[in-house]
């Protein structure tokens, strides 16, 4: 089997490691690792979706992911990435959160079998003896090198307070346990985790005297330099009660361009050679690469009956996109034949009308009544002056502009009347 690491590094997960060709040898044999959430929220969102999958990709290897929830550390607040002190939450909001934080996890990770473990730090943080923790743990840290740390350099410009400054402790610590516990040679986490995963990697060095691995990952943006997960609608949560598998899946269909092919690496597990063979697509082609994309990850997140349904709905409300054999073959997304007229969604009317007449352009006041989306051809005008026709969906600008054959795709004109009336135009060639 591929080696773990060869695959994170080949999809875009590791920005940084510790003694990268060492720790890439550890994980020729099976191995424990581990990522830590801290259970802030009653969900994760989409911008832990990247440490989520690379957990996902540990196991699918053989190797044994921990994910740790964060009960002890939560009370103490990570400052990393954050310009100013976060909100504390009381004991009982952080362990009802990580009960959440649990099932969503399991919906990636297979903990059944001792295939996985799901721990919380509570359990060994909590009861510390402050005084006990300062003199063993304590004074293994360097202030110097803690004030270097770009999560503690960018919080002294706003005010770091001190019980943030024990996080870094706290997380390596942390490391030292499940080292101790479970045997775990690697934590894992995002780029500006890389401080604190540092500190743990040199504390087991210091108390144990044995070597263990860091793996940082890029913090995703967009192409457009958005923070992954934010809308103007806030966070894109992994719960359907915060966000609906259809809110999720539109949220991913319509990602950026540039976006796709990166996107489909991190957030599936479709093979990298079928991503690499589409990331040159553009226009239509590209689009069917996004639904397939918006398909997959809404899969994964919330199963397959959801994605299927999440997928019928958008395809009803913006029309159904025909997908091939040729694009991502892995995927299970529901694909159409290459004929259009067998490729037409499942209940939506179409109408045969004669290439001679699309050859002339025909008025589309005229076509909407003709094909039943408008009762009569004055409504057709009204409705098209109102802004709410559309061919292919482009709006219509006059009432009286033709549909021609120029506007075939695939043998197919789509039209829309308003946000859920479609019909689909296919083409009699004989005539």
């Amino acid at each position: 089997m591929t080696n773990v690491y060869d695959i994170l590094e080949e999809r875009g997960f590791i920005e940084q490691s510790t003694e990268a060709a060492a720790c890439r040898q550890l994980l020729e044999n099976p191995s424990t690792c581990y990522i830590g959430f801290d259970p802030t929220a009653p969900s994760l969102h989409v911008g832990s979706l990247l440490p989520i999958m690379s957990l996902a990709h540990m196991q699918r290897c053989g190797h044994r992911p921990i994910a740790l929830v964060g009960g002890g550390t939560a009370l103490v607040g990570d400052p990393s990435g954050k310009t100013e002190m976060r909100q504390m939450l009381s004991r009982e909001e952080i362990d009802a959160n990580g009960e959440k934080l649990k099932v969503q996890l399991s919906r990636f990770i297979d903990f059944e079998a001792g295939r996985a473990m799901l721990v919380n730090n509570a359990d060994w943080l909590a009861p510390l003896n402050y005084i006990e923790f300062l003199r063993d743990i304590g004074r293994h840290f360097s202030v110097n090198r803690m004030l270097s740390a770009e999560s503690y350099k960018m919080r002294l410009e706003t005010g770091l307070s001190f019980i943030e400054f024990n996080y870094m402790l706290l997380q390596a610590y942390d490391f030292l346990v499940l080292f101790d516990d479970y045997d775990c040679h690697i934590q894992m986490g995002g780029s500006d985790q890389w401080g604190n995963i540092v500190a743990g990697v040199d504390l087991v060095r210091r108390m144990r005297q044995k070597t263990v691995y860091g793996i940082t990952f890029p913090l995703i943006t967009t192409a457009s330099g958005e923070k992954m997960g934010k809308t103007a609608q806030g966070a894109v949560w992994l719960d359907d009660e915060l966000t609906s598998p259809y809110e999720y899946y539109q949220y991913w269909i319509n990602t950026e361009d540039q976006d796709v092919a990166r996107f489909l690496g991190y957030f599936t597990f479709l093979p990298t050679e079928e991503v690499q063979a589409v990331a040159d697509l553009q226009g239509t082609d590209l689009n069917l690469v996004k639904t397939i994309l918006a398909y997959e990850v809404t899969r994964i997140t919330h199963g397959e009956a959801a994605a299927r349904a999440a997928q019928a709905e958008s395809e009803e409300i913006f029309g159904a996109r025909t997908i091939t054999g040729d694009l991502l073959p892995s995927s299970g997304v529901r694909r159409q034949p290459e004929s259009a007229v067998e490729g037409a969604a499942a209940g939506m009317p179409a109408t045969t009308i004669a290439s001679s007449r699309l050859r002339q352009g025909i008025p589309a006041f005229e076509l909407f009544a003709e094909v039943g989306l408008c009762s009569s051809r004055g409504e057709a005008r009204r409705l098209i002056k109102q802004g709410g026709g559309y061919i292919n969906g482009r709006r219509i600008e006059a009432f009286d502009e033709r549909a021609t054959l120029d506007q075939l795709e695939k043998g197919e004109i789509l039209l829309r009347a308003g946000k859920k009336k479609y019909h689909r135009i296919q083409v009699d060639e004989k005539t």
